[in-house]
């Protein structure tokens, strides 16, 4: 598998957030030539073994695998990664000093991750520490999610935190703290605005989550690289209607 935080660097990418924590809807994805996936532990049902097990599945189909964690503690964090994602994206950051602890329990070191030679990030223990520890400071990518008033006053210091690797734009969450009737409204695109230019000014990739490609297409004028394409409930909620609107007409 390529490094998913060079090509997250490189070019224009269309994944999508996945809510059925099952290891066959990554199967199924994976046949759609997707560049990566994020799985939904915040907002759908996955525990450890789900988790888990659709891990394996984006792994085994060379399928880069984000967790958007349900939290911010360091068990969850370490427990995703252990697992093998390629990486985490942590919901609701608003200081770069969060920031900086985000990033220290994402890697190995003092006070940081715990480390353990047995998982499936390790090869199950056969993989020498020296390479595991290399390859896990090399790869793994840190995602923090902006999405509060807070965190957009804090943009430019949270993407300038070493190890931050991407920023990502909470539109929705933005929407209901501004008390906001949508995304599209004036307040929620100039906060998203300041976030994309705090990304550029710190020479970081940016991404954020909208309900279609021609969505995706507008923000990437507006210098967004990475976008989260609705969901797989999505899709077949769409696809299917389609279908019935054509067998209607």
């Amino acid at each position: 598998m390529d490094n998913f935080k060079q090509t997250l660097n490189g070019t224009q990418l269309l994944g999508t957030f996945v809510k059925t924590p099952h290891p066959h809807i990554i199967e199924v994805l994976a046949l759609a030539d997707l560049p990566f996936i994020v799985l939904d532990a915040e907002h759908a049902p996955f525990d450890r073994t789900t988790l888990d097990s659709c891990i394996l599945a984006a792994r085994a189909n060379q399928l880069p695998c984000i967790v958007r964690v349900q939290d911010s503690q360091a068990s969850t964090i370490l427990n995703a990664l252990d697992c093998g994602a390629t990486g985490i994206q942590i919901p609701h950051v608003c200081t770069a000093e969060q920031a900086q602890k985000l990033v220290k329990v994402s890697h190995y070191g003092e006070g940081g991750r715990g480390y353990a030679g047995s998982s499936r990030a390790a090869q199950y223990a056969t993989k020498a520490m020296a390479n595991h520890l290399s390859d896990s400071k090399n790869n793994t990518v840190v995602i923090v999610q902006i999405e509060d008033p807070e965190g957009v006053i804090n943009a430019e210091s949270i993407a300038a935190v070493e190890g931050v690797d991407a920023l990502f734009i909470g539109q929705v969450d933005l929407a209901v703290s501004y008390g906001a009737a949508s995304v599209n409204e004036e307040c929620v695109r100039e906060a998203s605005i300041k976030i994309v230019k705090a990304a550029h000014q710190a020479n970081k990739p940016v991404g954020m989550f909208v309900a279609n490609a021609q969505a995706a297409r507008e923000w990437s004028e507006l210098g967004v690289n990475f976008f989260c394409v609705g969901s797989e409930h999505k899709m077949i909620i769409d696809g299917f209607r389609n279908e019935q609107a054509v067998m209607k007409s």
